[in-house]
């Protein structure tokens, strides 16, 4: 990161925090209307990535490449652009191509790669007049839930130094959360985006999968993968969603309340390995919703549900690996290949990689991943699609995880209801619609006694992203808490 670069336009510390506070709709209009200018925006943006540099948020930042940036948008808002992102700047998962700028997908050996070409989706926001603002840290090939990365460092809670960011896209959610960048561009195998999202406290969105364009994104699994954006408000979401699709614009709902609208939860699926608090949270939570005229109606997905969820879920995530890092690092011309990125992992990834990856190691097991993509993801999509028609609902509410942040230093291990747990628990909740290939979100809904964030998800229909989107907004007007780290 280049150091002193004095901060252009703002004036004072307050200016500067307020710059910062700015969402990306707000920040964008206010661009558009000569309110700020995009360098001024930008440069703030930059103090404060300095300021917080100990949260690890990012791997690479080009600071005199984003201020350019900046400087050409609004050259080009003088002379009449009115893009929708123009001079926004957005950060971004460093499982992403970005042309010129440093892409290393978390590991050591590609320290020095600098690809030719961008991301469909960092092309996207690029049209529309966003800012590449730099390039967010992440879990070493988005493999892990907690933001430990073994060559860049650990990323940290805006919230608690000490608690994890969760992860893949641990980045995204500190920088978000911190007011550094108003959203960042992540992506979902797991949950990647919506745990971070959920312990950070900002709002996480998954897509429907295949929704996005996935081009030029390092993967995990072709049937989980999919990017998605973290943000500080549903709104912005929406955003983003329409400039990636190319959906339409929708209105702004006139709804001040929830009067009409149906939600189901599931307490037998959801509720059963949970903190106390995050369940007394979460049943506070429907209390308020039913307050502002919402139905929840309860709704079970069945025993062995949950069973089913994970174990087809991991089978399927780690029987894809090596085949879809392999085609990518190829098609991609990336300057390493899958044996020297395994040879260079941290030793715990490795010997799970060794285990469950490769196939010859003792957990590879084609039977089991057969049955997952033929047997069982379809029965996982049917209950869920049958529990919504059979109870009405629009979606399936829960906490997205069933913790808030763990300790650093207990990340691998700790306890939930005093039950011994490891981090892959923090995907207990979000795997439902990664398997299902469903459209999710996460709201936060407030903080715990010790100022750790709660996360609401909201799981949709396959393909009714916008019309999640809209029901998103209309409960985070209701319940949604946006928390400021101290």
């Amino acid at each position: 990161m280049q150091e002193n670069i004095e901060l252009v336009g703002a004036a004072s510390d307050g200016v500067s925090d307020w710059l910062a506070g700015l969402g990306v709709v707000a920040a964008a209009a206010a661009i558009r209307k000569g309110d700020i200018s995009s360098e001024s925006y930008t440069a703030a943006l930059l103090q404060r990535a300095r300021t917080h540099s100990d949260l690890n948020a990012f791997i690479t930042i080009d600071e005199e490449a984003a201020l350019n940036a900046a400087r050409n948008a609004d050259k080009a808002r003088a002379a009449g652009s009115t893009s929708p992102l123009l001079g926004v700047p957005l950060a971004v998962k460093d499982s992403y191509l970005t042309q010129g700028l440093r892409t290393t997908l978390g590991v050591q050996n590609l320290d020095g790669f600098v690809p030719s070409e961008d991301a469909d989706v960092v092309s996207a926001i690029k049209k529309a007049g966003g800012i590449v603002f730099g390039k967010n840290n992440l879990v070493e090939m988005s493999y892990g839930l907690t933001g430990n990365n073994s060559p860049y460092g650990q990323v940290r809670n805006p919230h608690s130094r000490n608690h994890i960011s969760g992860g893949s896209s641990s980045g995204a959610g500190a920088s978000v959360a911190a007011r550094i960048v108003p959203a960042a561009l992540g992506g979902d195998t797991v949950g990647s985006i919506r745990v971070p999202a959920s312990l950070c406290g900002v709002v996480g969105f998954k897509p429907t999968t295949g929704r996005w364009p996935r081009n030029g994104v390092a993967p995990i699994s072709h049937t989980l993968d999919t990017t998605g954006v973290l943000a500080r408000s549903v709104d912005d979401c929406m955003l983003v969603d329409q400039i990636v699709t190319k959906a339409e614009t929708v209105a702004s709902s006139d709804h001040s309340d929830l009067k009409g609208v149906r939600l189901a939860y599931a307490p037998r699926q959801y509720l059963d390995l949970i903190e106390p608090d995050i369940e007394a949270h979460f049943k506070d939570t429907i209390y308020r919703l039913r307050q502002v005229g919402a139905e929840v109606v309860e709704v079970d997905l069945g025993e062995d549900f949950s069973s089913i969820t994970e174990r087809s879920t991991w089978s399927i995530f780690f029987h894809e690996t090596m085949e879809a890092i392999s085609e990518f690092l190829l098609h991609n011309d990336v300057p390493t290949t899958f044996d020297e990125i395994y040879n260079g992992l941290k030793s715990g990834l490795k010997d799970a990689w060794g285990h469950v990856v490769l196939p010859s190691g003792p957990g590879f097991n084609p039977e089991a991943y057969q049955t997952s993509v033929s047997v069982d993801r379809p029965e996982i999509q049917r209950r869920f699609a049958e529990a919504l028609a059979r109870s009405g609902a629009s979606a399936l509410l829960f906490p997205t995880t069933p913790s808030t942040a763990p300790r650093i230093e207990h990340q691998s291990k700790f306890l939930i209801a005093g039950h011994e747990v490891s981090d892959l628990v923090l995907a207990r909740h979000t795997i439902t619609a990664s398997i299902a290939g469903l459209p999710g979100i996460s709201i936060p809904t407030g903080v715990s006694g010790n100022g750790l964030p709660f996360g609401l998800e909201l799981d949709g229909e396959q393909g009714r992203d916008r019309s999640l989107l809209q029901l998103a907004r209309r409960v985070e007007a209701s319940v949604g808490i946006l928390s400021t780290p101290v």
